[in-house]
């Protein structure tokens, strides 16, 4: 006589977990946005909306590696919304202290939930296989490439070693990226401080990379008072440093008139509407989109910066008219794929083509918008070499009235940092610096040389 094993009844972490997944496959959803939004709505707190987090996260750091592993065991590729589970399943088995039974059962209960009983079979006997190696031996037997180990899709392989120009450093570089980030508070000066928040902070700890930064232990950001009241907000150090960069750099005559031209969703531009208010300058902060407008008026709301919209490559105000001015120009995001996992598996070669001349199209406009004297900041959360040296090298050829100026002095914070494509520029990185892959170049506008 066979005797049945137990159904497990699967649990509102794993549910909410699968959720986000099918959010993210099926509506090009961003999890980092979904995840607290469901935590919320199902009251999932404390260990549980940890585990939830871990779950979503790290599955989609390793799709890469456990969908080869996946094909390599089934030989056919699962119905998509089997393979949510499966990947789920996966994680636990062999990246997570998940006991092999509960992560099957488990998996195999969340298909029969959400998918039907007819593939819980499948579901079952492909993880149970699964469970008999270590997630290294699996990879020995498929003798699989650097891409499958770090699960990155190859091309980005390419591009992020071509633009570290460290070939001893890339394998690091890479496991950085599948390292879970902590949750980083940016202290906005002259609203709160660092004290403050390392008090009212569950495990705050400041940060050397940046003056102002404080690291989580986990819990919910959005239930830090300082947080909620706008004073402060959740910004990687690498950001911070983009802002402190602007703010830093010295510039000839006024300093009345600031400007963010890509300011949505608005974390720099709170940081840098807050530093302005302190000297007695204000902050414009330009965005194209309307709802991400809406985003940057709420990140400004404990600060005296103003918000439009419109086209950034076509500004509405007369030449000249800043003191400092920030382009954090839309980017392939290879510099945060750690924050955004999901981006890795939508990302294409291609994009750069639409990319690039939109990057070059705002920097000049964004020097446009600098009177002489005054200084422009470019940032791109990527390091790719066409996105970042590249498109102020072109600049720099095109153009007589700008020269790019030493950017290292002005972060004193962080060492081994200067752009290997772009001397003067910084380049940040996960595995030097615990920061986003963070591009900045400091430009000072001047007369142009007389023909």
């Amino acid at each position: 006589m066979t005797r049945s094993t137990p159904r497990a009844r699967v649990d509102a972490p794993r549910l909410a977990a699968y959720d986000v997944l099918v959010a993210v496959r099926e509506d090009d959803a961003y999890a980092n946005l979904v995840l607290p939004r469901l935590l919320r709505e199902r009251a999932i707190t404390g260990r549980d909306a940890a585990f939830t987090t871990e779950l979503v996260g790290g599955t989609l750091r390793g799709q890469g590696t456990y969908d080869a592993l996946l094909d390599h065991l089934t030989g056919r590729a699962p119905d998509p919304a089997v393979r949510d589970a499966l990947r789920l399943g996966a994680h636990q088995l062999l990246a997570m202290r998940v006991p092999d039974h509960a992560a099957v059962a488990s998996t195999v209960e969340l298909v029969r939930t959400r998918v039907g009983h007819k593939p819980a079979g499948f579901t079952n006997a492909v993880l149970r296989r699964l469970s008999t190696r270590s997630l290294e031996a699996w990879l020995d037997e498929l003798d699989a490439p650097l891409d499958v180990r770090t699960s990155h899709p190859s091309w980005m392989v390419v591009e992020l070693s071509r633009s570290l120009g460290r070939p001893e450093e890339v394998e690091a570089l890479l496991a950085a990226d599948n390292e879970r980030p902590a949750v980083t508070l940016v202290a906005r000066p002259g609203l709160t401080s660092v004290e403050e928040l390392v008090r009212t902070v569950a495990g705050g700890t400041p940060l050397a990379t940046s003056p102002l930064a404080v690291a989580m232990d986990g819990g919910d950001p959005g239930e830090v008072p300082a947080v909620r009241e706008g004073r402060a907000g959740v910004q990687d150090a690498g950001s911070q440093l983009v802002g402190l960069a602007l703010a830093r750099a010295e510039v000839e005559g006024r300093d009345e008139r600031w400007l963010d031209l890509c300011a949505g969703p608005g974390g720099k531009a709170a940081l840098l509407a807050a530093l302005a208010d302190q000297r007695g300058a204000r902050l414009l902060a330009h965005e194209r989109l309307p709802h991400r407008a809406v985003l940057v008026r709420q990140a400004l709301r404990a600060t005296a910066g103003d918000v439009v919209v419109g086209d950034g490559t076509r500004p509405a105000w007369a030449d000249g008219s800043f003191d400092r001015v920030l382009v954090d120009a839309p980017c392939s995001g290879l510099g945060a794929l750690r924050r955004r996992p999901e981006s890795r598996w939508r990302r294409q070669r291609s994009d750069l083509d639409a990319l690039v001349p939109l990057q070059r199209a705002l920097l000049g406009a964004a020097v446009d918008s600098v009177r002489p004297g005054g200084v422009v900041v470019y940032a791109t959360c990527s390091p790719v070499v066409e996105e970042t040296a590249g498109v102020v090298s072109r600049l720099l050829a095109d153009r007589t009235d700008v020269r790019l100026e030493e950017a290292a002095p002005l972060l004193p914070e962080v060492s081994d940092a200067v752009s290997a494509h772009l001397p003067g520029a910084v380049q940040l990185w996960p595995h030097r610096h615990g920061t986003d892959a963070m591009f900045l170049a400091v430009l000072r506008r001047q007369e142009p040389e007389p023909t």
